[in-house]
């Protein structure tokens, strides 16, 4: 099977099966959903949507969190994975959005990575959600998947697997993309045990073809 040919089956497979995907962080704002992303990481959404909004009550917009203490944040986030790191993060990035950037989140990709806490993949996330830019974030979640069903091959880092992807899968749908690689990979295609008796993906998977006919 060409490889366009198999891209378009997996697009067709999310196209009817999951026709609206989204983001499952709780935000109401470019800014919390930037707190909700850097807290993510390596951390379930569930955990983090329990973390926001007392954060958010005490921290309400990027100037109440830039003047903070280490101690108040770590003492409201320390229930996620590297609250020490992620204090200094959300701290830091409250600061600098307002001294570089006017309190306002940016859509640029890379302008998003001079923030402290944002790299690639949460950069990717902000602009695609907020700003509806075709930017496609690939965290492990993603990385996985794409790997394990085939449409990638060989990728030695995340941001091989974004090239990958982004060569067959159309502009207007890398959004989407994303959170139906990462819902896929959260609720059938699991890390330890992927759910394949209830996949439609199987006829053309590349794990399913190796590893359970």
């Amino acid at each position: 099977m060409e490889k366009k040919e198999f891209f378009d089956k997996v697009i067709a497979y999310f196209q009817t099966t999951m026709p609206v995907a989204e983001t499952e962080l709780h935000y109401r704002s470019a800014y919390e959903l930037l707190v909700a992303v850097i807290l993510s990481a390596q951390c379930t959404d569930k955990r983090v949507n329990m973390i926001t909004p007392g954060f958010f009550d005490r921290f309400p917009t990027a100037e109440f969190l830039s003047k903070a203490s280490p101690e108040d944040v770590f003492e409201i986030i320390r229930s996620c994975t590297y609250p020490n790191n992620k204090t200094k993060s959300l701290i830091g990035m409250a600061q600098t959005l307002i001294s570089k950037f006017d309190n306002i989140v940016p859509d640029d990709v890379d302008e998003l990575q001079k923030l402290p806490g944002v790299g690639r993949k949460t950069a990717n996330v902000i602009a695609s959600v907020v700003y509806n830019k075709p930017t496609l974030a690939v965290d492990t979640h993603v990385h996985r998947v794409a790997a394990r069903i085939g449409l990638s091959e060989n990728a030695k880092s995340p941001a091989v697997t974004e090239k990958q992807l982004v060569a067959y899968i159309p502009e207007d749908l890398l959004s989407i993309a994303h959170h139906w690689l990462i819902l896929h990979g959260r609720y059938v295609c699991i890390a330890r045990k992927p759910k394949c008796n209830i996949c439609g993906l199987t006829g053309v998977c590349s794990f399913y073809k190796q590893h359970m006919i």
